[in-house]
């Protein structure tokens, strides 16, 4: 699994339940105490978008070599990675039992939710903090998240924050290289068509096996 699918998967959530939602959601993407140049940072993701329409969300990110997208529907419990990358289109469905099958092989994580509130764009999040032992090695995540879309079980596809009945307003993402930090600065309520869920007619179908072939194994 790639890092950039892993934190679309951190902030695409569900917006099924009591109160119903349509529009987007607007992540600025910041790279804290990272060691690169000027040039190097210039190549890494700086947005990340989420799109959503009642049960249905679509998260997009760009990276220098292309277009990552993720869309999720919450009814059903599947989801469709749409990669892009130089001109070469891919779709990769996946089913609930396949989800379910690919969290089983992560650690479980310990989830504590504080007391502590602020306001991100708007709404009012609450702060968890995660723990994770991975083979004796500990690591500490903190997360900020909101109730007020009315998500229900809104990260069940994601193995870090599956238990965080919420949607992820602010997260960061730690890798041996850097961290990356992502925080919600806009919201924008508006309508969203059901043709933005679709799977554009110019992506192949496949699975990640075979993509995973024909790049030489480097996803």
């Amino acid at each position: 699994m790639s890092i950039i699918t892993l934190l679309m998967m951190m902030v695409v959530s569900a917006f099924a339940g009591p109160k119903s939602f349509q529009g987007v959601i607007t992540y600025k993407i910041t790279y804290p105490d990272n060691k690169f140049s000027e040039s190097q940072l210039a190549m890494f993701p700086k947005v990340m978008t989420v799109t959503i329409k009642d049960d249905k969300a679509k998260s997009e990110i760009q990276t220098p070599m292309g277009t990552q997208i993720e869309i999720t529907n919450y009814a059903e419990k599947t989801k469709v990675g749409l990669i892009n990358m130089m001109g070469q289109k891919y779709a990769i469905n996946e089913t609930t039992e396949e989800i379910m099958e690919e969290m089983k092989k992560q650690p479980v994580p310990e989830v504590q939710i504080t007391g502590e509130t602020k306001t991100i764009a708007g709404y009012t999040c609450k702060k968890a903090v995660i723990t994770v032992d991975e083979n004796g090695s500990k690591s500490t995540y903190e997360v900020w998240f909101s109730e007020d879309f009315g998500a229900r079980n809104p990260n069940f596809d994601n193995p870090l924050y599956k238990d965080i009945n919420g949607v992820l307003m602010e997260f960061s993402m730690i890798t041996p290289q850097f961290t990356m930090v992502f925080t919600a600065i806009s919201v924008e309520k508006k309508n969203i068509p059901n043709k933005e869920f679709d799977i554009p007619a110019d992506y192949t179908i496949t699975t990640k096996e075979e993509l995973q072939s024909k790049m030489g194994g480097g996803m």
